[in-house]
């Protein structure tokens, strides 16, 4: 006879015994790959302590395996390899990986689109620069991840630059659209694979380079192989960002995309203080490189072309032209904010 209280007693012995039958699966870890465009020594600032981070904090869920430039894809095809899902995740600027969208041409060095390293987050997440990466990636497969601000962009090269007569025929490495803008002064833009630059330099197959400012120049050991760096810049910042594959990023937990972005946003701001201390103390206390000026009256003729090639990015589509507006109207309000915002 089977009554309640031996019905219940049967029911939990056979309990432990059902579990030990179906155990429960542990989930595995999951192993993303990532490039970053930069080599190793300038790796260990602008994204080893990022991911680090990332992998100490997320521990038995996931882990991010870092390569530095070149080393799996050349940075050229960054965005195929990316889009493919060959490569999981990517830092770098829109223009150095060919990204086939119609902001690529603001990526790395758009000139003089920011002054200081701070427009460059003000203008992503206060203008409204963000929602149209977002858009212009997500349409591509991409998941733009967030963006930030790296050095501005300096000439340092072998023989010094007094005057924009000295920048004609000098064979410089740069970025695809700042190469696109020096070109109209004499500069013959040059593109190597980043690894081979300092070589380059030292063999007389560059004679000089518009990748960065001082801090990289010293960091990178480009200082080494050049003797002048001039303080005029065509850019107060490089745009840079962390990108994933879109289905690599769906596939991700909620937490972890949390902490992705975090640790992202973490690395933004890192670069932020290591850039703008390392720009002023080399500029002071390095004895690598001697500083070399183009007088404002004469550097004012760059300026204004920039306005000129701003036009010329508004007219190739709306959504380019959407964009030089935003830094147009940034600009401006800058401007008449006055001190500190700008002193000219």
């Amino acid at each position: 006879m089977t009554t309640r209280r031996t019905f219940i007693k049967g029911a939990a012995l056979a309990a432990p015994a059902a579990a030990l039958a179906t155990p429960a699966i542990a989930q595995s870890k999951i192993k993303w790959r990532m490039q970053t465009y930069a080599g190793s020594a300038l790796g260990e600032h602008v994204i080893k302590p990022a991911i680090d981070t990332f992998n100490k904090i997320a521990g038995d869920q996931m882990e991010i395996e870092l390569f530095y430039a070149d080393q799996l894809v050349p940075t050229g095809e960054l965005f195929q390899a990316l889009q493919r899902g060959t490569i999981d995740a990517v830092q770098s600027d829109d223009d150095s990986m060919a990204s086939p969208t119609e902001v690529t041409v603001f990526g790395g060095y758009f000139p003089f689109g920011s002054r200081y390293s701070l427009d460059v987050p003000v203008l992503f997440n206060q203008y409204g620069l963000k929602e149209i990466w977002d858009e212009e990636y997500a349409a591509v497969g991409v998941k733009h991840i967030s963006a930030g601000a790296w050095d501005p962009c300096h000439f340092a090269t072998k023989d010094p630059i007094n005057s924009l007569a000295d920048l004609k025929g000098k064979r410089i490495f740069t970025f695809p659209t700042a190469g696109r803008f020096l070109s109209q002064f004499g500069v013959v833009p040059v593109t190597l694979p980043w690894e081979d630059i300092e070589t380059a330099v030292q063999t007389g197959e560059l004679d000089g380079i518009a990748w960065s400012g001082i801090t990289e120049d010293y960091t990178v050991g480009w200082a080494d192989v050049t003797n002048y760096f001039l303080t005029n810049n065509i850019s107060g910042a490089w745009i840079g960002h962390f990108f994933a594959n879109m289905d690599r990023w769906n596939e991700l937990p909620d937490n972890l995309k949390e902490l992705l972005t975090v640790c992202m946003e973490q690395s933004h701001y890192y670069r932020q203080w290591w850039y703008w201390g390392g720009e002023s103390d080399l500029r002071v206390n390095g004895d690598k490189l001697k500083l070399t000026t183009i007088p404002d009256e004469e550097w004012a003729t760059v300026e204004d072309a920039a306005v000129k090639f701003w036009d010329e990015i508004a007219a190739e589509s709306p959504t380019k032209a959407k964009v030089v507006e935003i830094f147009r109207k940034y600009n401006d309000d800058m401007k008449k904010a006055g001190r500190p915002y700008r002193y000219s």
